[in-house]
């Protein structure tokens, strides 16, 4: 093969059809097509199952619009996730080679929900699988260096008991925080659980920690420890000039990105464009709001910033409560979390509300007997 012939073989993919943007299931598919958790055994259950706080969180449709942007806003404050990215994710290679797309910068975001919710919504066998796969594809994600211009903090390890662990907290914490505040109860506006509730759904967030690699004694069973871990691993959140330097290097990874999605942009990608204007524009201003205060300050918001973000939240409540809508919501269910997470979120909020449905007659039951 000649050297001209070679360098074709390696040229990115830059043209973006409807079907490439919408992705078939095996975009999302790892280990076996997902089966839905249901009332029964442990094993049947999974993780949270018909009935459980998280799941009246994860299958709310504002939560579906908004999860992944919100998950991005507080794990790459986390700086060990950010080194991790950096250092190996596939898009940061392909940029190291020129060869990232505006096309592939999408793709990642929207295989982040649809990958995951089989092991919110699966059974234990599902969750399994998928999380062992998960912990095989991490296996390598290891550095010295988390910041180049805070080497005192030392190395990360994406397969270690504290990068599992906030990989699955940010998760979840931050699926809380769109339900609480951008999750309308039909015409009504979204409000806070109640104290019990926030612990119960902390309690059953530390399952699924337990999915990958953990100390037990670290993880959470209430609201306040969950405070007190943010607080045990402050000197790790946050966003520095320096976390952006590749150490091999000394290369900005997002200079990288940008000049590799310039290089490769075709009139195509405009498709992309328009969703990534909802992904990385709209639903991140509207997720922005709704993340805590100090995740918006380790994101580098301003106070003067902060107060227009919370103003345009305050504007937006019309179009926040449009967007939960049947229409829209499934659009993006399927452009976002793929076709397999469209059969599981249809069953498992037919399962979970005859559980919420069976246990109300239980008390009610129980109250006249």
């Amino acid at each position: 093969m000649s050297v001209q012939s070679e360098a074709e073989e390696r040229r990115p993919n830059v043209i973006v059809t409807r079907e490439r943007l919408l992705g078939k299931a095996s975009r999302w598919r790892r280990h076996g097509q997902p089966k839905v958790a249901s009332p029964g055994d442990v094993e049947d259950r999974g993780v949270f199952g018909p009935g459980s706080v998280a799941w009246d969180v994860l299958l709310h449709p504002a939560v579906i619009v908004f999860q992944s942007p919100a998950q991005f806003i507080l794990q790459l404050t986390y700086k060990p996730v950010v080194a991790g990215v950096r250092d190996w994710d596939p898009i940061s290679r392909k940029a190291h080679r020129g060869e990232l797309t505006m096309f592939d910068v999408f793709d990642r975001a929207q295989r982040n929900s649809g990958i995951h919710a089989p092991m919110w919504l699966g059974d234990l066998d599902t969750a399994r699988r998928v999380s062992q796969h998960l912990i095989r594809v991490h296996e390598k994600v290891a550095g010295d260096v988390i910041d180049v211009g805070a080497p005192e903090i030392g190395g990360y390890r994406a397969n270690s008991s504290r990068e599992s662990m906030w990989a699955a907290l940010t998760e979840m914490h931050s699926m809380l925080w769109v339900y609480e505040r951008l999750g309308f109860r039909g015409l009504r506006r979204p409000r806070r659980l109640s104290a019990e509730e926030r612990d119960r759904y902390i309690r059953e967030v530390s399952d699924y920690c337990r999915l990958f690699p953990h100390d037990e004694p670290d993880l959470p069973a209430s609201m306040a420890d969950l405070k007190a871990l943010y607080k045990k691993y402050d000197h790790l959140f946050g966003v520095t000039k320096t976390l952006s330097i590749i150490p091999e290097t000394g290369d900005d990874f997002h200079d990288l990105w940008k000049s590799s999605i310039q290089k490769n942009y075709h009139p195509s990608q405009r498709k992309v464009k328009r969703q990534l204007f909802f992904q990385e524009g709209l639903f991140k201003l509207i997720a922005m709001s709704a993340v805590s205060s100090k995740t918006r300050r380790n994101s580098g918001v301003t106070p003067r910033r902060e107060k227009m973000i919370l103003a345009a939240r305050f504007a937006m409540m019309p179009l926040i409560w449009l967007l939960q809508r049947g229409p829209i919501e499934r659009y993006f269910l399927r452009m976002m979390w793929g076709p397999d997470a469209v059969d599981l979120v249809r069953s498992a909020r037919r399962l979970h509300a005859d559980a919420k449905r069976a246990r109300k007659h239980s008390a009610r039951q129980a109250r006249y007997a």
